[in-house]
Protein backbone atom coordinates (compact mmCIF):
# COMPACT_ATOMS: atom_id res chain seq x y z
CA UNK A 1 0.00 0.00 0.00
CA UNK A 2 0.94 3.63 -0.58
CA UNK A 3 0.12 6.84 0.02
CA UNK A 4 -0.90 8.48 -3.96
CA UNK A 5 -0.66 12.44 -4.04
CA UNK A 6 -1.19 14.60 -6.94
CA UNK A 7 0.58 18.22 -6.52
CA UNK A 8 -0.94 21.43 -8.83
CA UNK A 9 -1.45 18.49 -11.67
CA UNK A 10 -2.76 19.55 -15.06
CA UNK A 11 -3.82 18.37 -18.23
CA UNK A 12 -4.56 20.32 -21.12
CA UNK A 13 -4.74 18.66 -24.81
CA UNK A 14 -4.15 20.11 -28.62
CA UNK A 15 -6.64 22.87 -28.97
CA UNK A 16 -6.50 24.00 -25.76
CA UNK A 17 -8.75 21.96 -24.19
CA UNK A 18 -8.09 22.01 -20.53
CA UNK A 19 -9.66 18.35 -18.70
CA UNK A 20 -7.82 18.65 -15.69
CA UNK A 21 -6.44 22.05 -14.16
CA UNK A 22 -4.65 22.34 -11.12
CA UNK A 23 -5.66 19.15 -9.41
CA UNK A 24 -4.48 19.32 -5.43
CA UNK A 25 -5.31 15.87 -3.59
CA UNK A 26 -3.82 13.42 -1.31
CA UNK A 27 -5.25 9.41 -0.85
CA UNK A 28 -3.95 8.06 2.59
CA UNK A 29 -2.36 4.94 2.61
CA UNK A 30 -5.23 1.98 2.60
CA UNK A 31 -7.33 5.00 2.22
CA UNK A 32 -10.63 4.31 -0.21
CA UNK A 33 -10.94 7.75 -2.41
CA UNK A 34 -13.97 8.29 -4.59
CA UNK A 35 -13.60 10.74 -7.61
CA UNK A 36 -17.38 12.06 -8.47
CA UNK A 37 -18.61 14.17 -10.94
CA UNK A 38 -20.56 14.49 -14.36
CA UNK A 39 -19.45 12.96 -17.58
CA UNK A 40 -15.98 15.10 -18.90
CA UNK A 41 -15.26 17.06 -15.21
CA UNK A 42 -11.88 15.32 -15.29
CA UNK A 43 -12.20 12.75 -12.79
CA UNK A 44 -11.47 9.54 -15.55
CA UNK A 45 -8.04 11.58 -16.79
CA UNK A 46 -7.08 12.25 -13.26
CA UNK A 47 -7.08 7.98 -12.77
CA UNK A 48 -5.63 7.94 -16.63
CA UNK A 49 -2.68 10.12 -15.41
CA UNK A 50 -2.44 8.40 -12.30
CA UNK A 51 -2.34 5.10 -13.95
CA UNK A 52 0.40 6.04 -16.53
CA UNK A 53 -2.24 5.81 -19.38
CA UNK A 54 -1.48 9.44 -19.96
CA UNK A 55 0.64 12.55 -18.90
CA UNK A 56 0.16 15.42 -17.47
CA UNK A 57 0.68 18.85 -18.83
CA UNK A 58 2.31 20.41 -15.51
CA UNK A 59 2.90 18.97 -12.07
CA UNK A 60 3.64 16.08 -9.59
CA UNK A 61 2.03 12.87 -9.83
CA UNK A 62 3.54 10.55 -6.25
CA UNK A 63 3.01 6.86 -5.63
CA UNK A 64 4.42 6.33 -1.90
CA UNK A 65 6.55 9.54 -2.26
CA UNK A 66 7.96 8.63 -5.75
CA UNK A 67 7.65 11.02 -8.53
CA UNK A 68 6.33 8.76 -11.21
CA UNK A 69 5.84 11.33 -14.11
CA UNK A 70 8.41 9.25 -16.16
CA UNK A 71 7.32 5.80 -15.64
CA UNK A 72 5.41 4.01 -17.55
CA UNK A 73 2.18 1.49 -16.36
CA UNK A 74 4.42 -1.64 -15.90
CA UNK A 75 6.56 0.42 -13.17
CA UNK A 76 3.99 2.07 -11.05
CA UNK A 77 2.74 -0.78 -9.43
CA UNK A 78 -0.65 -0.20 -9.65
CA UNK A 79 -3.52 -2.05 -11.03
CA UNK A 80 -6.96 -1.13 -12.47
CA UNK A 81 -10.17 -2.42 -13.29
CA UNK A 82 -12.26 -1.42 -16.03
CA UNK A 83 -16.43 -1.40 -16.29
CA UNK A 84 -15.51 -3.57 -19.64
CA UNK A 85 -13.85 -6.03 -17.20
CA UNK A 86 -11.09 -6.56 -19.86
CA UNK A 87 -10.80 -10.66 -19.16
CA UNK A 88 -8.98 -13.25 -21.53
CA UNK A 89 -11.49 -14.86 -23.32
CA UNK A 90 -9.48 -18.10 -24.08
CA UNK A 91 -8.55 -18.27 -20.67
CA UNK A 92 -10.02 -19.99 -17.35
CA UNK A 93 -10.73 -17.71 -14.46
CA UNK A 94 -7.88 -19.17 -12.93
CA UNK A 95 -5.47 -18.52 -15.60
CA UNK A 96 -6.88 -14.77 -16.22
CA UNK A 97 -6.23 -14.70 -12.23
CA UNK A 98 -2.90 -15.80 -12.37
CA UNK A 99 -1.57 -14.43 -16.08
CA UNK A 100 0.34 -11.20 -14.27
CA UNK A 101 2.06 -13.38 -11.65
CA UNK A 102 3.12 -15.44 -14.55
CA UNK A 103 4.19 -12.38 -17.02
CA UNK A 104 6.02 -11.44 -13.57
CA UNK A 105 7.95 -14.37 -12.80
CA UNK A 106 6.26 -15.23 -9.76
CA UNK A 107 7.10 -18.84 -8.21
CA UNK A 108 4.43 -21.44 -9.14
CA UNK A 109 3.40 -22.15 -5.69
CA UNK A 110 3.37 -18.36 -5.11
CA UNK A 111 1.13 -17.99 -7.57
CA UNK A 112 -0.94 -20.76 -6.49
CA UNK A 113 -1.57 -19.44 -2.86
CA UNK A 114 -2.27 -15.98 -4.16
CA UNK A 115 -4.93 -17.05 -6.60
CA UNK A 116 -6.73 -19.80 -4.11
CA UNK A 117 -6.64 -16.34 -1.16
CA UNK A 118 -8.10 -14.32 -4.32
CA UNK A 119 -10.68 -16.36 -4.91
CA UNK A 120 -12.35 -17.38 -1.60
CA UNK A 121 -12.20 -13.58 -0.87
CA UNK A 122 -14.12 -12.46 -3.65
CA UNK A 123 -16.38 -15.93 -2.95
CA UNK A 124 -15.27 -17.01 -6.99
CA UNK A 125 -13.49 -20.56 -5.44
CA UNK A 126 -15.70 -22.45 -7.33
CA UNK A 127 -15.43 -20.93 -11.04
CA UNK A 128 -11.71 -20.95 -11.23
CA UNK A 129 -12.16 -24.01 -14.28
CA UNK A 130 -14.54 -22.04 -16.06
CA UNK A 131 -14.43 -19.53 -18.82
CA UNK A 132 -15.51 -16.03 -19.19
CA UNK A 133 -18.35 -16.72 -21.46
CA UNK A 134 -19.68 -19.45 -18.43
CA UNK A 135 -19.95 -16.39 -15.63
CA UNK A 136 -22.86 -13.85 -14.91
CA UNK A 137 -21.53 -9.80 -15.49
CA UNK A 138 -21.23 -9.86 -11.30
CA UNK A 139 -19.20 -13.05 -11.99
CA UNK A 140 -17.11 -11.53 -14.10
CA UNK A 141 -16.31 -7.96 -12.69
CA UNK A 142 -15.41 -10.01 -9.24
CA UNK A 143 -12.85 -11.78 -11.47
CA UNK A 144 -11.74 -8.48 -12.91
CA UNK A 145 -11.27 -7.38 -9.36
CA UNK A 146 -9.47 -10.58 -8.39
CA UNK A 147 -7.18 -10.45 -11.68
CA UNK A 148 -5.95 -6.82 -10.19
CA UNK A 149 -5.94 -7.56 -6.58
CA UNK A 150 -4.11 -10.59 -6.57
CA UNK A 151 -0.84 -8.91 -7.32
CA UNK A 152 -0.71 -7.17 -4.24
CA UNK A 153 -0.49 -3.90 -5.72
CA UNK A 154 0.39 -0.46 -4.30
CA UNK A 155 -2.76 1.21 -5.40
CA UNK A 156 -5.82 -0.01 -6.73
CA UNK A 157 -7.92 1.96 -9.29
CA UNK A 158 -11.40 1.77 -10.57
CA UNK A 159 -12.95 3.37 -13.64
CA UNK A 160 -16.55 2.87 -13.16
CA UNK A 161 -16.54 -0.81 -12.62
CA UNK A 162 -20.03 -1.57 -11.91
CA UNK A 163 -21.53 0.91 -14.72
CA UNK A 164 -21.94 -2.20 -17.25
CA UNK A 165 -23.83 -4.53 -14.53
CA UNK A 166 -28.05 -4.36 -13.97
CA UNK A 167 -28.94 -2.62 -10.51
CA UNK A 168 -29.68 -5.73 -8.23
CA UNK A 169 -25.99 -6.93 -9.65
CA UNK A 170 -24.69 -3.11 -8.80
CA UNK A 171 -25.83 -3.51 -5.57
CA UNK A 172 -24.38 -6.86 -4.81
CA UNK A 173 -20.91 -6.00 -6.07
CA UNK A 174 -21.04 -2.97 -4.17
CA UNK A 175 -21.57 -4.72 -1.25
CA UNK A 176 -18.58 -6.83 -2.18
CA UNK A 177 -16.37 -3.87 -2.80
CA UNK A 178 -16.68 -2.64 0.65
CA UNK A 179 -16.37 -6.26 2.52
CA UNK A 180 -13.01 -6.31 -0.20
CA UNK A 181 -11.84 -2.93 1.06
CA UNK A 182 -12.72 -3.75 4.54
CA UNK A 183 -10.53 -6.83 4.47
CA UNK A 184 -7.81 -5.69 2.11
CA UNK A 185 -7.74 -2.21 2.73
CA UNK A 186 -5.63 -1.08 -0.44
CA UNK A 187 -4.95 2.32 -1.34
CA UNK A 188 -7.84 2.47 -3.90
CA UNK A 189 -8.81 5.21 -6.21
CA UNK A 190 -12.82 4.88 -7.91
CA UNK A 191 -14.63 7.03 -10.40
CA UNK A 192 -17.51 6.97 -10.96
CA UNK A 193 -20.82 9.54 -11.93
CA UNK A 194 -23.24 7.77 -9.86
CA UNK A 195 -23.65 9.32 -6.46
CA UNK A 196 -25.41 6.19 -4.90
CA UNK A 197 -21.71 4.34 -5.48
CA UNK A 198 -20.02 7.53 -4.15
CA UNK A 199 -21.99 8.02 -1.14
CA UNK A 200 -21.71 4.25 -0.18
CA UNK A 201 -18.21 3.13 -0.78
CA UNK A 202 -16.01 5.98 -0.14
CA UNK A 203 -14.08 6.84 2.64
CA UNK A 204 -13.72 10.14 1.50
CA UNK A 205 -15.37 11.89 -2.03
CA UNK A 206 -13.93 14.20 -4.15
CA UNK A 207 -16.64 16.29 -6.29
CA UNK A 208 -15.20 17.40 -9.35
CA UNK A 209 -16.42 19.87 -12.38
CA UNK A 210 -14.86 21.71 -14.97
CA UNK A 211 -11.82 19.62 -14.26
CA UNK A 212 -11.84 21.17 -10.84
CA UNK A 213 -12.11 20.30 -7.72
CA UNK A 214 -15.57 21.13 -5.73
CA UNK A 215 -15.31 20.06 -2.43
CA UNK A 216 -13.21 16.90 -0.77
CA UNK A 217 -14.80 15.66 2.32
CA UNK A 218 -16.45 12.61 3.77
CA UNK A 219 -20.38 11.56 2.41
CA UNK A 220 -21.51 13.45 5.33
CA UNK A 221 -19.75 16.34 4.74
CA UNK A 222 -20.43 16.60 1.10
CA UNK A 223 -24.10 15.51 1.76
CA UNK A 224 -25.09 18.25 4.85
CA UNK A 225 -22.30 20.77 4.15
CA UNK A 226 -22.32 21.32 0.67
CA UNK A 227 -19.07 23.71 -0.18
CA UNK A 228 -21.51 25.58 -3.33
CA UNK A 229 -24.55 25.01 -5.25
CA UNK A 230 -22.91 22.28 -7.70
CA UNK A 231 -22.21 20.27 -5.28
CA UNK A 232 -25.93 20.93 -3.66
CA UNK A 233 -27.28 19.70 -6.98
CA UNK A 234 -25.15 17.15 -7.66
CA UNK A 235 -24.90 15.10 -4.44
CA UNK A 236 -28.43 13.74 -3.47
CA UNK A 237 -31.34 12.02 -5.36
CA UNK A 238 -33.54 14.16 -5.90
CA UNK A 239 -31.28 16.75 -5.99
CA UNK A 240 -31.42 19.76 -3.29
CA UNK A 241 -34.15 22.71 -4.72
CA UNK A 242 -32.71 25.75 -5.39
CA UNK A 243 -34.22 28.71 -5.19
CA UNK A 244 -33.91 32.86 -6.00
CA UNK A 245 -34.50 34.24 -2.20
CA UNK A 246 -33.55 37.18 -0.68
CA UNK A 247 -32.57 38.81 2.52
CA UNK A 248 -34.02 41.89 3.66
CA UNK A 249 -33.15 43.09 7.27
CA UNK A 250 -32.11 39.46 8.83
CA UNK A 251 -35.03 38.12 7.29
CA UNK A 252 -35.05 35.01 4.37
CA UNK A 253 -37.86 36.27 1.78
CA UNK A 254 -38.92 33.39 -0.46
CA UNK A 255 -41.60 32.79 -3.23
CA UNK A 256 -43.44 36.12 -1.45
CA UNK A 257 -43.27 34.45 2.25
CA UNK A 258 -40.97 36.05 5.06
CA UNK A 259 -39.41 32.90 6.40
CA UNK A 260 -37.34 33.13 9.43
CA UNK A 261 -33.65 35.22 10.53
CA UNK A 262 -30.74 34.42 8.76
CA UNK A 263 -27.20 35.49 10.09
CA UNK A 264 -25.93 36.73 6.70
CA UNK A 265 -26.08 40.39 4.85
CA UNK A 266 -29.16 41.87 3.19
CA UNK A 267 -29.15 41.13 -0.35
CA UNK A 268 -30.05 38.44 -3.10
CA UNK A 269 -29.53 34.79 -1.69
CA UNK A 270 -29.65 31.38 -3.56
CA UNK A 271 -31.61 29.09 -0.97
CA UNK A 272 -31.14 25.44 -0.83
CA UNK A 273 -33.06 22.82 0.90
CA UNK A 274 -33.32 19.28 0.57
CA UNK A 275 -36.71 17.05 -0.62
CA UNK A 276 -36.66 15.26 2.55
CA UNK A 277 -36.55 18.40 4.49
CA UNK A 278 -39.40 20.52 2.65
CA UNK A 279 -42.45 20.25 4.78
CA UNK A 280 -45.94 20.29 3.26
CA UNK A 281 -48.37 22.94 5.07
CA UNK A 282 -51.68 24.39 4.27
CA UNK A 283 -51.63 27.13 1.27
CA UNK A 284 -52.21 29.75 3.70
CA UNK A 285 -49.59 28.45 6.45
CA UNK A 286 -47.99 31.09 8.57
CA UNK A 287 -44.46 31.14 6.93
CA UNK A 288 -45.03 29.06 4.20
CA UNK A 289 -43.90 28.99 0.61
CA UNK A 290 -46.82 29.18 -1.47
CA UNK A 291 -46.47 26.33 -4.69
CA UNK A 292 -48.83 24.30 -6.72
CA UNK A 293 -48.35 20.62 -7.15
CA UNK A 294 -47.20 20.15 -10.65
CA UNK A 295 -47.34 16.01 -10.14
CA UNK A 296 -46.44 13.54 -7.66
CA UNK A 297 -44.80 9.99 -7.58
CA UNK A 298 -45.72 7.18 -5.30
CA UNK A 299 -42.55 5.41 -4.96
CA UNK A 300 -44.02 3.07 -2.09
CA UNK A 301 -42.13 3.94 0.99
CA UNK A 302 -42.76 7.45 0.20
CA UNK A 303 -44.08 10.01 -2.49
CA UNK A 304 -42.41 12.92 -4.35
CA UNK A 305 -44.65 15.67 -5.31
CA UNK A 306 -43.08 18.65 -7.56
CA UNK A 307 -44.62 21.52 -7.36
CA UNK A 308 -44.21 25.18 -9.04
CA UNK A 309 -42.83 28.24 -6.38
CA UNK A 310 -44.17 31.25 -8.10
CA UNK A 311 -40.60 33.32 -8.03
CA UNK A 312 -39.63 35.68 -11.04
CA UNK A 313 -38.95 32.61 -12.96
CA UNK A 314 -41.48 29.78 -11.68
CA UNK A 315 -39.10 27.68 -10.03
CA UNK A 316 -39.51 23.82 -9.86
CA UNK A 317 -39.24 22.10 -6.56
CA UNK A 318 -39.23 18.34 -5.42
CA UNK A 319 -40.90 17.80 -1.92
CA UNK A 320 -40.76 14.22 -0.40
CA UNK A 321 -44.01 13.32 1.77
CA UNK A 322 -45.32 10.51 3.40
CA UNK A 323 -46.97 7.12 1.68
CA UNK A 324 -50.60 7.70 0.28
CA UNK A 325 -50.15 11.99 0.12
CA UNK A 326 -52.43 12.33 -2.90
CA UNK A 327 -52.71 15.78 -4.49
CA UNK A 328 -54.12 16.43 -8.15
CA UNK A 329 -52.36 18.63 -10.22
CA UNK A 330 -52.87 22.60 -9.56
CA UNK A 331 -53.78 22.17 -6.15
CA UNK A 332 -52.56 25.03 -3.63
CA UNK A 333 -49.66 24.21 -1.07
CA UNK A 334 -47.41 25.62 1.19
CA UNK A 335 -43.78 24.60 1.89
CA UNK A 336 -42.51 24.95 4.43
CA UNK A 337 -38.59 25.31 5.35
CA UNK A 338 -36.82 24.89 8.38
CA UNK A 339 -34.35 27.26 9.68
CA UNK A 340 -31.73 24.65 10.99
CA UNK A 341 -32.57 22.51 7.32
CA UNK A 342 -31.46 25.38 4.90
CA UNK A 343 -28.42 26.45 3.09
CA UNK A 344 -27.65 29.47 1.73
CA UNK A 345 -25.35 30.31 -1.27
CA UNK A 346 -23.77 33.56 -2.75
CA UNK A 347 -26.30 34.42 -5.75
CA UNK A 348 -23.08 35.40 -8.06
CA UNK A 349 -20.37 32.85 -6.96
CA UNK A 350 -22.82 29.86 -5.69
CA UNK A 351 -20.47 29.38 -3.33
CA UNK A 352 -21.93 28.56 0.42
CA UNK A 353 -22.39 31.79 2.80
CA UNK A 354 -23.21 29.42 6.01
Amino acid sequence: MAEVEFREVSRTYPGGVTALNGLNLTVGDGEFLILVGPSGCGKSTALRLLAGLDKPTAGEIRIGGQVVNTLGPGQRDIAMVFQNYALYPHMTVYRNLAYGLKQRKTPRAEIERRVRETAELLQIGELLDRKPGQLSGGQRQRVAMGRALVRDPQAFLLDEPLSNLDAKLRNQVRGDLKRLHREVPVTSVYVTHDQVEAMTLGDRLCVMAGGEVQQIGSTDDVYHRPANTFVAAFMGSPPMNLLPGVVRSGALHLGGAELHAVPCPDGPVTVGVRPEHLQLGGAQADGAVPARVDFVEPLGSHVLMTALVDTPDPTRVIAQAPPGTALEAGTPVGLLVPPERTYLFDAETGDAVR
